[in-house]
Formats: structure tokens, sequence, C-alpha cells
């Protein structure tokens, strides 16, 4: 099993499924929380199949057996089906909003930090620990995380941009040296205007790390590609907070990483950066 859960997994693999097993992953996906508390024969039924289909259906999907499978879909169900923001309706009480939107927000961070890829998380930081400028493009949303991300430049100990319009990120992109390393921020991975500043990057010698959702010509030109996957849906007024959310979540986590590796000194120097930061907000905490 990988970093999905089970639903995701029924999900991404539903059309590849032989008919009858399809029945079976129907059935699951429109009510799982019933699932939960069927037999094997009761989902058979359900689904319409017989008892050894379901048994091919959870064996293909990876489990040993009907019960492995069952406590999976369980444990999937704790953080809700990935589908339950879609249960939102214009005559919904703020109170009803408010809770489906940040178990949505909750059920989409941990759907991005469960498929997060290790060794790429690590090769940037080590790109970032080795740099001697890092510079954060993006556009849109993804421009909001970028602005975030050049806010933590204590943390990362060089110095930090990010340029707000594409023709400065394209002229930073021209200047670069090799040393410097460009974060571009594109959840699609196939905005032009951000892959031509990233290859602008590259060709001037410097070091790129993509931020995405998942393959794409941004992956493909970047040293380093972190991919990203929550559940932003691009026709949902509501959903694009998610990955936003996500971005700047990485970015802490990216951040808080480099400025560990380079050790107390400099993780003193960000903590008393902070104190005065308070202090100036807050005069009385000084």
């Amino acid at each position: 099993m990988t970093g999905e859960s089970v639903l995701e997994l029924i999900a991404d693999r539903q059309d590849r499924m032989r008919p009858s097993e399809r029945k079976v992953a129907a059935a699951v996906l429109a009510d799982p929380g019933a699932v939960v508390h069927m037999a094997m024969a009761g989902l058979a039924e359900a689904a319409g199949v017989s008892e050894p289909t379901v048994m091919r259906f959870c064996t293909a999907l990876g489990f040993g057996g009907f019960q492995a499978f069952r406590l999976a879909l369980a444990q999937a169900l704790v953080l809700g089906p990935p589908t339950a923001q879609a249960a939102i309706t214009p005559d919904d009480p703020v109170d009803a909003l408010a809770g489906a939107i940040f178990g949505h927000a909750l059920r989409g961070l941990d759907r991005a930090r469960r498929r997060l890829d290790p060794a790429a998380l690590a090769a940037a930081v080590d790109a970032l620990v080795g740099a001697r400028a890092v510079h954060f493009v993006g556009l849109g949303a993804a421009g909001v995380v970028a602005q975030d991300a050049a806010g933590h430049a204590v943390a990362f100990g060089v110095p930090c941009t990010a340029p707000a319009d594409l023709h400065r990120q394209y002229a930073t992109a021209a200047a670069c040296r090799p040393g410097d390393v460009v974060v571009a921020i594109c959840p699609t991975g196939r905005t032009g205007a951000v892959v031509e500043v990233a290859g602008r990057a590259k060709r001037a010698g410097a070091a790129v790390v993509a931020v995405t959702g998942g393959p794409g010509p941004l992956a493909e030109l970047a040293d380093v590609a972190i991919v990203l996957r929550a559940f932003d849906d691009p026709g949902d007024a509501v959903t694009p907070a998610v990955g936003r959310l996500a971005g700047l979540v990485l970015v802490d986590v990216l951040a808080t990483a480099v400025a560990a590796r380079r050790g107390p000194a400099h993780l003193q120097r960000v903590r008393e950066a902070g104190e005065a930061l308070a202090a100036l907000e807050d005069p009385q905490r000084a």
C-alpha cells in the first residue's frame, strides 16, 4: 500500500478494474460508512456480485483479505471521504459550511503530507542549504505562497526574493548565477509563463526546484521536483484554498529543515529575529 487512503486508491484504479470489480468499487464509494459494518456477503449483495469477486477486489488493491480491507476503510473514514466537500449546498447554515470547509482542508493537508516524496524533499533542502540566494516565483495563488516563502529569509539564511509580477520574475531569472536556486511554484506544472521563467533561470546557471501538482513540463526541467497533491478543483470557488494552505505548510517545512541544517547558532539567530518581530507587533512583549 502507498500513502493513499483506500478511498483514493479505489478512485484512482476504478477505471482499470474488471466490470464486476467496478461494481464493488461503486458500492464502496457510494456509502463507505455502511460498508465498514458489512460482512463480505453483505457487500457482495449490495454490489450485485459474488463473494469471490469481493475477495478479488480486495486482493487487487493489495489487501490480504476482506477484513484487512475493511480496517483500512475504517481508518480512511477517520478523516472523512475525499468527496465530502461536494456535500456543501447553498442552503447550508454557516456553522455547517465552516465544519465542511475545515474538514476538507484537514483532509487535503493530510493527503498532501502522505503523498510527499521524502527523497525529493531532502534533495530540495540540500539545494537550499547550498544556495547563494533563493528566488521564489509563482502566479496567482502560487504567488501568495512565493511571497510567504520570501518572508522566511531569516530561516533560510540567505537573501530571498519573490518578484511580484511576471516581468520582474523573468528579469530575476535572467540575472541568476550559478549558486542561485529558483523555487518555481505551479500547481498544474504547465503554466507557460512559469515554465519559461524556470527555464531561463536554469539556462543562467541556477538550480530549479519545482513545487507542482504532478508530472509536466516544469517537473521535467527542474533539478528537483516536489509533487504536492491536494484536493483542489479549479472549477470550485472554495477548494483551491487547500492547495494554497498545503503550499504554505510546505514552505514552513523547507524553512525549518534548512534552519536546522545550518546548526544551533543559526537557529538562535532565527529565534532572536522572531522575538524581535513579536516585540515590534506587541511592545508589551518586549
